[in-house]
């Protein structure tokens, strides 16, 4: 626990500059904030006046001190601060468009401080990227964490609420536009808060969201076959329009605009402040579920037909596939609305092509593993269908809006602090490049690309001669897998660790 302690000085004469504790010692913000179950561990937050003690704090002041630490945020839930030059030549923090590229750090004594960062969201971002990685390499061995076929949750299912309110939160840090409620005496005096233009920051958000769009599109539209296949490329009339990164551009970009636009300028002085400052962010999310619920169980599902390519063991040949339906708010894989939407707007084609629920009971005997299909399989167990398509992604922009209300509340009120750091560090340094780590790691350009590298015949490369080992070590398929993806996880941290001593963060 950090107390601030009192200083004599005048306010007027508090020279205020923020830095890591970190840096001094062991001390780190650190808030593990799980969504699911509401819990919330605490930030810890350290004020160093110009002669070394520690400025004291009330309890509307806090948040301000919690403001000045962390003023920028990545579009793909990256912390930094980016300063710029004004025309006095006094160092300014950019609130328009952060920075993933921290400055580089002075010695000199008059030099503005280093990038800050809020370790609790690096920790947040590294276990959910670690969590990433660990689901889709040991799901296959464990399906019990694999993602649901259809009803139901698991782990695995955790993995994209958990980025989407990461988003939200960095938002909320990023598009600060004021200290809140900061008297001029406590905001330093070598810093001036910009206030962004709100049109140019339209503009940078609408471009940084359609960068991440992209990159989604050649990472998981089909261009990259991944692990244990030694081939790419995609016919363009087949790419997958949609996935994990589009899903999360869509959110940033819906909770992005709303931060710009419907913020109300209000003092916060209370809960009915807060209230009145954010209601129109809680309406536009309420009008996003309405407008989701009444597609869904409003819009008419008629039958429809695609055409198989392949029908496995206990099925005949390929050809065109009848799904009758006809019904109005089904939420079954064959008849729901989400699918209509998607076949209707992006094409049968562009989908993707190997749907979850092939592992329902209805389309395997190894439910809930894939497997052939059971003698009396419907219809639809091979028809194409995109978990992150238009009318699901909408919805699932409204946990960005979660995360963006959860970081109003740290701006605004005062939170209690405890700190743990050194059982952490691992998952801050994933955090710190978990774009880079989910290019390479989780969409496997990593290993696909060792797997490139064999002796005589493609199996007999160093991905699978390791698994093959710990498999042998431990005599179980199985919990050698879960090693092998274990050693994985810490072969990244170690990585992003190394990248973030170097001082290299991966910017979009």
């Amino acid at each position: 626990m950090i107390f601030f302690r009192n200083s004599k000085r005048q306010i007027d004469d508090v020279d205020l500059n923020l830095e890591w504790k970190e840096r001094e010692n062991s001390g780190i913000v650190v808030v593990a904030t799980v969504l699911v179950i509401g819990v919330c561990r605490k930030l810890t937050w350290e004020a160093r006046v110009g002669n070394g003690s520690i400025q004291r704090y009330g309890p509307h002041q806090t948040h301000r001190i919690m403001s000045a630490a962390v003023d920028d945020v990545a579009p793909l839930l990256h912390l930094y601060r980016d300063r710029d030059t004004d025309r006095d030549g006094e160092s300014s923090i950019s609130n328009e468009i952060p920075s993933l590229v921290p400055a580089s750090p002075s010695n000199g004594t008059d030099a503005s401080t280093p990038n800050q960062r809020l370790a609790s969201l690096d920790v947040f971002r590294g276990l959910t990227v670690a969590l990433m990685i660990l689901v889709d390499d040991a799901g296959g061995a464990f399906p019990s964490i694999n993602h649901s076929p259809w009803l139901g949750v698991t782990l695995a299912d955790f993995v994209m609420p958990f980025f989407l309110f990461l988003v939200g939160v960095s938002i909320s840090l990023a598009f600060k536009q004021l200290y809140i409620n900061q008297p001029p005496a406590l905001v330093p005096s070598t810093t001036v808060q910009k206030i962004p233009n709100k049109t140019t920051a339209t503009k940078k958000v609408i471009l940084r969201a359609m960068n991440l769009f992209l990159l989604g599109l050649l990472l998981q539209g089909g261009y990259f076959h991944g692990r244990d296949h030694l081939t790419y490329g995609v016919d363009v009339g087949k790419i997958r329009w949609l996935g994990v990164l589009q899903r999360i551009s869509i959110g940033y970009l819906l909770a992005s605009i709303s931060e710009i636009w419907f913020v109300n300028n209000i003092m916060v002085e209370s809960l009915v402040d807060f209230a009145r400052k954010y209601y129109n962010q809680w309406l536009f999310a309420i009008g996003l579920c309405f407008f989701h619920m009444c597609f869904l169980y409003g819009l008419f599902v008629p039958t429809w037909e695609y055409e198989a390519a392949s029908l496995n063991l206990s099925r005949s040949g390929p050809g065109t596939q009848i799904v009758y339906c006809g019904v109005r708010g089904s939420l079954e894989p064959p008849c729901n609305a989400v699918g209509y939407i998607d076949r209707v707007i992006l094409g049968e084609h562009h989908l993707y092509q190997h749907p979850v629920y092939r592992r329902t009971k209805e389309c395997s005997v190894n439910s809930p593993d894939y497997g052939p299909l059971p003698s009396d399989s419907p219809q639809w167990c091979f028809a194409p269908f995109d978990s992150e398509g238009i009318l699901s992604s909408l919805m699932a922009a409204v946990t960005c809006f979660v995360g963006l209300h959860f970081g109003h509340i740290l701006l605004h009120f005062k939170v209690d602090v405890k700190h743990f750091i050194k059982v952490t560090v691992l998952l801050q340094w994933m955090g710190m490049n978990a774009l880079i780590i989910y290019a390479l790691g989780a969409c496997d350009l990593f290993s696909a690309g060792l797997q490139g590298f064999y002796w005589r015949s493609p199996e007999n490369n160093l991905v699978d001669g390791t698994e093959a080992l710990l498999q042998g070590m431990l005599r179980s398929k199985n919990w050698g897998t879960l090693a092998f993806v274990i050693l994985e996880i810490l072969f990244w941290g170690l990585v992003s660790g190394f990248l973030h001593m170097k001082g290299v963060y991966i910017k979009l």
